[in-house]
């Protein structure tokens, strides 16, 4: 019957045979220096290892879920209160009632056509928003905010204080302020521009004078004419 395995002729070759369907996954064929092993079973030593499965059967590492943090841990420990930044709120809130009581007990109110609005709401707006500000502040501590402390990248803390600066410095601001009412402002402002960047290590001496004064010839203007302030003119009264 055709279709049908038959015997073979005798010293006949042997009739082909219809291909067999596979209804199984074929098995895991043993290569040579691999040992395959049964499942581990939960509860037993080493159960849950992979290590002696070949490595075409192990779980790539892309394929394993990454596990969840725990917030709490990544987060680190809570920040911690700092006291003394309420001291700094206490500061500014006072500074602020002090400005507003100074406003409205000492200054008078002074009005003219040509100021209708006084010398009042400047400062008591000044008072108010030091108050803002302080409230705000102390909230913002309250919660646990906290500024982020100085990493000292570009600052050796270990470095001393350089006394001789600091003193120049101090020298320069008192130059100005014993001889800005007798010398005048570009003066003594010269000198204070100057002896500034020779006391922070500058030593271009003339081109520091140039800039020095014209830093004091344009504050002079500045004041005068767009502010209405007219700095003390000196020795050179007349001139400017």
């Amino acid at each position: 019957m055709s279709g049908m395995a038959s015997r073979p002729d005798r010293g006949g070759e042997q009739p082909s045979r219809p291909p067999a369907v596979q209804t199984s996954a074929p098995p895991i064929p043993e290569r040579a220096g691999v040992e395959t092993s049964a499942p581990p079973v939960p509860g037993q030593a080493g159960a849950g290892r992979t290590a002696d499965l070949p490595a075409a059967a192990r779980p790539a590492a892309a394929d394993v879920p990454p596990t969840v943090a725990d917030p709490a841990v990544d987060d680190g420990p809570a920040a911690k209160r700092d006291p003394a930044q309420y001291g700094v709120c206490a500061f500014l809130a006072l500074v602020g009632g002090l400005v507003i009581l100074d406003a409205t007990t000492r200054i008078g109110r002074a009005v003219s056509s040509a100021d209708p609005i006084g010398p009042k709401p400047v400062p008591i707006l000044l008072g108010v928003l030091l108050l803002i500000v302080a409230a705000v502040y102390a909230v913002d501590v309250a919660r646990g905010g906290a500024g982020e402390p100085e990493a000292g990248e570009d600052v050796d803390l270990t470095t001393p204080i350089d006394w001789r600066t600091v003193l120049l410095l101090i020298g320069a601001f008192l130059v100005n302020a014993v001889l800005i009412d007798r010398l005048g402002w570009v003066i003594s402002g010269t000198l204070l521009f100057w002896g500034s960047a020779f006391a922070l290590g500058n030593r271009h001496y003339v081109r520091n004078l140039l800039i020095a004064v014209a830093l004091s010839l344009i504050t002079f203007y500045v004041f005068a004419i767009g502010l209405g302030v007219n700095l003390p003119a000196g020795v050179l009264q007349g001139i400017l």
